[in-house]
């Protein structure tokens, strides 16, 4: 798939830089020297790189399912949703906890879930923050990141193209034989 020329405005990431960069985020934290315990990432932008991290790290990944972006096709970020519960594999939150997700955007979300997660998991010892994408306007700082994007472009994700495709336009796709 070809994708249109990235400017300051927009960021098009097609799957095998968006792959390249979650193993990167993997090596920049595994050089830093510090080890974590589990991994709790954030659903939906967060899943994919959790998964991919919780894999190469050998730990157990919770899942925290959030939502902001709803508005005007989830490009408009309205008030933020945090489930109750995590999912996670093996027992509770505890100990040191690598927090993942896509990007920071404005931080509003990663300040938000960092508060949930210290006031419901008293058992975190430490919790560091890593994502692919931290946006220069963002209030939240991560310990762990790829690019910093100064001029805070929308960013295009690979997957976005599921975003809009419903199961009669993937059956069509399907019977074709492509995806056009």
């Amino acid at each position: 798939m070809n994708l249109p020329p990235s400017t300051d405005r927009d960021l098009w990431v097609g799957w095998d830089q968006y792959h390249r960069l979650i193993e990167t985020l993997g090596l920049n934290i595994y050089q830093s020297g510090w080890r974590f315990d589990q991994i709790v990432c954030l659903a939906r932008g967060g899943v994919r790189v959790g998964d991919v991290l919780s894999r190469i790290y050998d730990v157990p990944l919770g899942i925290l399912a959030t939502s902001s972006y709803r508005e005007a096709a989830g490009t408009v970020q309205g008030t933020l949703d945090i489930a109750q519960f995590i999912t996670i594999t093996r027992g509770t939150l505890a100990g040191r906890v690598l927090l993942v997700d896509d990007m920071v955007d404005t931080g509003l979300t990663f300040s938000r879930v960092r508060d949930h997660l210290r006031k419901q998991f008293p058992g975190i010892t430490e919790l560091k923050s890593a994502v692919l994408w931290w946006k220069g306007h963002s209030q939240a700082v991560p310990d762990y990141y790829v690019e910093k994007l100064e001029t805070n472009p929308w960013i295009h994700q690979p997957f976005e193209e599921y975003d809009s495709l419903r199961p009669d336009q993937l059956e069509a796709w399907m019977r074709k034989g492509r995806r056009d």
